[in-house]
């Protein structure tokens, strides 16, 4: 789980180290977010360990049982997308973890929201916005 930020003995921050579920089944969209957000998507934020997935069978397996503190689905995946894995994920785990949804157009929000993500962006992903966004979570 998350180490969460807290106040240093010298006034700054100390980081938030977390753990990243990513699931798309398109080798490409994955390693498009990871590049995009790095190992650091802001001064207070590192990612620890990134683990993808690539079939919506092993994304639910590894979202319920590998103790992650953010994930990452992508909604065009096949055959079953990323806003369908959110939706399930938050109607079946009892503390679900926020979750980023990558839509494929800026129209598909409200099917995003229908999903329960905490966060959706569209592509084409900007990386200001892609860290913005995963940093923003993580110190959730």
């Amino acid at each position: 789980m998350s180490t969460p930020a807290v106040p240093s003995a010298s006034g700054g921050l100390t980081t938030t180290s977390v753990s990243v579920l990513l699931y798309s089944n398109d080798r490409s969209v994955r390693d498009a977010v990871r590049v995009g957000v790095g190992e650091r998507p802001a001064d207070d934020v590192v990612i620890e360990r990134w683990k993808e997935c690539a079939t919506p069978e092993v994304a639910l397996i590894e979202a319920r049982d590998g103790d992650y503190d953010l994930l990452i689905l992508d909604g065009e995946s096949q055959p079953y997308g990323g806003m369908g894995v959110c939706r399930q994920l938050k109607n079946e785990l009892f503390d679900c973890p926020p979750v980023l949804v990558l839509t494929g157009r800026p129209g598909d929000g409200w099917l995003a929201t229908w999903s329960q993500a905490d966060a959706v962006l569209s592509r084409p992903l900007d990386e200001a916005r892609l860290t913005a966004a995963v940093a923003d979570l993580a110190r959730r």
